[in-house]
This record gives C-alpha cells, structure tokens and sequence, in this order.
C-alpha cells in the first residue's frame, strides 16, 4: 500500500491486496482513520535521494554483523534480514529459526509503498477444537502441550523471506545465507543468555534426545558460557535452502524429518507432508492509523500487535502524554489505563480473520476510541475491565491466551532508504524442543486458546482450527512523519509485546526520548494486574500507582523477556538506534556510499 493513497480526512479503509493461503472468510478493511488527525492528509513520500545510510538492530552481535556485511555489498533491507535470521536460528535458537514464523513490514523508499508479509505459522489438516483438551475436557497443563508434536505449525519464515527477497532482493538468493552456514561449520560461543536460556529448559524436566545432545554436555549439563557450538546438520539445512529456496522445508528429506519428529511421541501431532508441500505466505496491506502528527503503521491479523498497538495510541491521542512525561505518575498511569483497554479489545475480538469477523475499522474507528478514553479518571486506576462493542463486531468470549519468550525482533535500514521491522518467532524457549535438520520446530498452536468456548459458553474467537493461524501479539511497526520515515521498532515478548512497543513509541515521540533511553524505559504491562519492572522503577512512583488503585505484579517476570529494537531517523538525516539492554543485542551503523 502506498500511504499516498489513504484519505485520511474520510476514508476508513485501503483495499487489501493479497493472495490469502485460502480463500475460507472476505477480509476486513485494514487501514482506517486515526482518532486525532492531523491538519491536512498525512502521505509517505519516495525518498529515492536518501544519504542517511543504512543500520541494523538486532539481538545477537553476530547477526547484526551478518546484516550489516549484506548491506555493506550493496544488498537491500530485505536481503539482510534473511542473514540476519539465518544467523538468529543458530546462535539464538531459543527465540527464533527457520521451523518458526515471522511477520515483516517493509517500507520502499523508492515508491513510498507500506506493505506487510505474513510467514505465520498454520495448524494442519487434522488439527481439532479439542486437541489441548485431555480425556477429562480440562485443559493441558501448558508445558506438556509445549513439549507435544501437537504443538507444532507448519513453519513459515523461510517461505516469507523468499517472497519478500522476490519482490525487494537486490542480491542472490544463495549468497544471503553464507553468513549462517559459515558460522554453523566453524562454531561459535556459547553467550551468556543462551546457556541462561539452556540451563532454564533443561531444568523444567527431560528433553527430546536430539535437544539434549545439542543443548548440553551430557544430556543434563548446560553447555557453558563460552563453549564452542557447532551445528553441522544446519549448516546442510541451510545450504538446501539456499539452493532450492522454501522448497527444502515443503518435500524432500527435511521435511520427512519435520513430519517424523511432530508425529513422535509424547502426545504427537497430525502434521503431514501435505500440509507441509501446500504452505504459502501472503503478503497484506497494513493496518496504519495517524497518532498526533504521525502515520503508525503495523501488521493486521492473525497478528493481534497492530491493532492493539494502535488502539493504546488511539486511546491516549486524547491525553496530552508530552505535559506528563516518563517520571511523572500521571503518564504512567494513562499509560497503564490505555494498554488495559486495548488487551481487552485484543483479547475478545482478534484472531485469524480468514475464519472469523475481526472489526478492524471498528477498534480503531475514532468515537469508539474516544468513548473508551473517557474511562478512564485522571487519578483512580480502572477497578474493572471490559471488553468494549465496537462498530461491527459480534459477541465473543474473551480469551487469556499468552504467549511465552521465544521470540526476537530486527530492524534494518538500507543504504537507498528501505526499512524493514520483522519480529521473528519459535514461541516458547527452542519452541517445542523437538528438532529436525539442526534446529528447533515451533510450538506456536499453543498461542490458540486451549478451549473453544468461553466459561459463559461464548465461542472463542482464536479457537483451534484446521489450516487456521493462531493469534499473535507480534507488532513490528514502522512510523512516519510528514512524508517521511521516522522510526521502526518491535520487540519480542508474547502478549507483552503490544506493551514494550506502544511504551517505546510514547517514549520516543511524546516523551522526547532517545531510541535507547525509550527502549530501557521500566516495562509495564496492563493485561489486567499490572506487571512491571519494579527494579528499574522508581519506588515512589510505584507507590503513588498503588495508591490511585494499581495492583502490580513484579520480579523477573515483570518485564526482562522484552529485546525491543528500534531505528530512528533524526532531524538532521542522522540515523539512531537502540538494542535492548536486557539482551545480548547490537546496533550496526553502514555508512551512506554514494557509489550505490
């Protein structure tokens, strides 16, 4: 979509333009009308004369350099993500891989176009309603489904890759994935978060044997911080990949070796060849919507991150957040107020829209928002949340599904102005445990609700279903300013992402942060008791919370899963990033070379 092409004084919609895995529901339109426009229609201009250079954001040293060697010969923003998560799978395969799925947002500098590809992972054929059930109708304990084949999606991140690299590639296809294969021949050092993330696995109980004798010496010690780790099956993997494309991962030896390890006991799943071989990604229209004097664009379903994410700013477009800035109770609390109405939202209404209604235009419809502001008291905490009715949606049950840690987020400019934010996932720590080809197959079905129907008997929108995507919190966001590319940020974190990512926009344009001071901001999360970084906050501003009737949560779960990236794009041209101080991550600077 070009931005050029939203109305944003009338219109409530763009036409959707994509080729839908199956044509099983009509979409709803995705780009509506933001709650406090601007003056005149804000449009995304082409930015074919840019000079800032180019940069990479990402949560692993080794793939932000992978990135920036890409960009550095002369290869687009969607050319470094694919060495970046090639190199992700390998040295941070507790969050992401090529048998998980992503989402990628892509802005061309060239033609002012925003679209989005969906690589979201989809349920089999012969995956049931009742499927996270045990003989008793109960519910799975949550870490048995992880570990079950039932777990597994049919993995979509390499498909996407290839058909975002088909339409933005600059450079062949083969050469984008050296980076990883070298490092998986070579070896590299086991960093301190991984053997964090091995040594946490392993201590929940017995792993699959292959994970076991990657993961660790002896099949019960954690491979230390500094070991060398070297992953020769993947190295071959990738090498398929980079010769036959996605169709290394549809037929052929890997992917019987993806069909096997699903099928395997305990408790193993329906997934077939066929549902393998059948698997397409689509490439979709954004949902955008304006937030002051900027244009905040993200994905639409089965990702819950845009909308929601939209419907936090949406909520505090009536709140003056500049004259109630980081330090200040007041921003906090608004702050807070806005992300507990819009969970509530998320929660009840979004899910796979090829399956069910999602009213888009509805969450994000201007006196919807409006209405749902004026909950909120300037000085008494919400003591309950409802979801809300907004235009055209019909009653569901609201469903507290999660999502746990095993995600990562990347953000790459080019040296010619092109952006990509994609945030990359195999769901829990190394997905489902199970592994095929040298890495680790996703355990992404359990972000389905585990039951179809609520405790009033209301049907749960984000119920399994054959061929169905389970719904995501995943937001890679890009935003724009008169015109022009101002920022890209996204983050990991399960249904916490929608917090991290709307906390570091507030922080970046209404509290006039930098992208790292935005980016270590304490995370706060609302999705009913408030959980929060109380180390990294201040104790009489917690206090003050607590008072106006703010119920927190904090410790180690309040916050530390978040690796948010962002790239920003300041006043003078000069690009800024930031990683996530509670990662290992890197930014890379590429320096603008006018002889490209």
């Amino acid at each position: 979509m070009s931005i050029k092409s939203i109305n944003w004084r009338g219109a409530t919609c763009a036409v959707l333009a994509a080729a839908l895995l199956t044509g099983i529901a009509g979409c709803t339109p995705v780009a509506v009308q933001g709650s406090s426009p601007p003056a005149g229609p804000i449009e995304a201009a082409a930015e074919p004369n840019w000079t800032s250079g180019g940069m990479v954001a990402a949560a692993n040293p080794l793939a932000a350099e992978a990135g920036a060697e890409v960009l550095r010969a002369g290869g687009s923003a969607v050319d470094a993500a694919v060495a970046v998560q090639g190199v992700l799978s390998l040295v941070e395969p507790q969050s992401s891989g090529i048998g998980g799925g992503a989402f990628l947002v892509h802005y061309s500098a060239a033609t002012g176009d925003v679209i989005t590809y969906d690589g979201r992972e989809v349920a089999p054929r012969g995956a049931t309603a009742d499927m996270f059930l045990d003989a008793g109708g109960k519910p799975l304990r949550f870490f048995d489904a992880v570990r079950s084949g039932r777990s597994v999606g049919v993995p979509g991140a390499v498909a996407m890759l290839e058909l975002a690299h088909r339409e933005h590639g600059r450079l062949p296809w083969r050469q984008l994935w050296r980076p990883g294969i070298t490092l998986a021949e070579t070896g590299f050092a086991v960093s301190p978060r991984l053997h964090e993330m091995i040594t946490a696995v392993v201590a929940r109980g017995s792993l699959p044997a292959n994970s076991a004798a990657y993961l660790t010496l002896d099949g019960q010690t954690p491979r230390p911080v500094g070991s060398l780790l070297r992953n020769p099956d993947y190295a071959a993997t990738l090498r398929r990949i980079a010769v036959q494309g996605a169709k290394a991962l549809r037929e052929g030896p890997i992917a019987e070796e993806i069909v096997s390890a699903v099928r395997a006991d305990p408790m193993p799943g329906t997934l077939t060849l066929e549902d393998l071989r059948d698997y397409r990604p689509n490439r979709l229209e954004p949902v955008c919507s304006t937030y002051r004097v900027y244009l905040v664009c993200g994905m639409r379903p089965p990702s819950s991150g845009g909308v929601a994410v939209l419907s936090v700013l949406g909520i505090l477009s009536h709140v003056d957040m500049a004259a109630r800035g980081a330090t200040t109770v007041a921003g906090w609390h608004y702050l807070i107020e806005a992300q507990r109405l819009a969970y509530a939202d998320r929660d009840t209404y979004v899910a796979d829209d090829r399956y069910e209604a999602v009213p888009i235009a509805g969450l994000l419809d201007r006196d919807y928002l409006a209405s749902r502001a004026a909950l909120v008291s300037p000085d008494r905490a919400m003591q309950r949340v409802e979801p809300g009715r907004p235009p055209g949606a019909q009653l569901r049950g609201r469903d507290a599904t999660g999502g746990t840690t095993g995600t990562s987020h990347f953000v790459v400019v080019d040296g010619r102005g092109n952006v990509v934010s994609m945030t990359t996932t195999v769901e829990s720590l190394f997905g489902s445990q199970r592994m095929a080809g040298g890495f680790f197959l996703n355990n992404q079905l359990t972000d389905f609700s585990f039951t179809p129907f609520d405790d009033k008997g209301q049907p749960i929108a984000n119920a399994v279903a054959p061929g169905k995507k389970p719904r995501s919190s995943m937001s890679p966001t890009i935003v724009f300013r008169d015109g022009r590319f101002e920022l890209a940020v996204g983050s990991p974190g399960g249904h916490a992402i929608i917090g991290y990512v709307a906390k570091s926009i507030v922080g970046m344009l209404d509290w006039g942060l930098t992208p790292q001071a935005a980016v270590d901001l304490p995370n706060v999360i609302a999705r009913g008791l408030v959980v929060a970084e109380t180390a990294r906050m201040d104790p009489a501003l917690i206090e003050s919370l607590r008072a106006m009737g703010h119920e927190f949560r904090g410790g180690r779960s309040g916050g530390e899963a978040s690796g948010i990236h962002a790239v920003r794009r300041l006043s003078d041209g000069r690009l800024e990033g930031a990683a996530d101080s509670r990662r290992e991550g890197k930014v890379v600077a590429v320096p603008y070379d006018s002889t490209r």
